[in-house]
């Protein structure tokens, strides 16, 4: 079983930062994969950023420029650098990661982690 556990969020006026942290822990034998997804309407979640095994990263139009994801491969933690916040940015941020592990192929999410974004 693959546990992802999240910190980071918190309240910020706009214009402001954040950084997330996500670390997987559990039998893990690799991740192909981390990202981070926040709900949107009509939607379950979007993916906001996400980066693979390689360094290959991907990012939502929404927050092209402003956000950056990276990992710690050593530590199985992946990182979401949140610059010019902005009020639109409001939600609960969810990590997910992807691999194989004792068990088999794995995708586990995490709790999500609030982030809050006041004008």
């Amino acid at each position: 079983q693959v546990q992802l556990v999240e910190s980071g969020g918190g309240l910020v006026q706009a214009g402001g930062s954040l950084k997330l942290s996500c670390t997987a822990s559990g039998s893990i034998f690799s991740i192909s994969a981390m990202g981070w997804y926040r709900p949107v309407p009509g939607k379950q979640r979007e993916l906001v950023a996400g980066i693979t095994g390689d360094g290959a990263t991907t990012y939502a139009d929404s927050v092209k420029g402003r956000f950056t994801i990276s990992r710690d491969s050593a530590k199985n933690t992946v990182y979401l650098q949140m610059n010019s916040l902005k009020p639109e940015d409001t939600a609960v941020y969810y990590c997910k990661a992807g691999g194989y592990g004792a068990r088999g192929p794995f995708g586990s999410w995490g709790q999500g982690t609030q982030v809050s974004v006041s004008s």
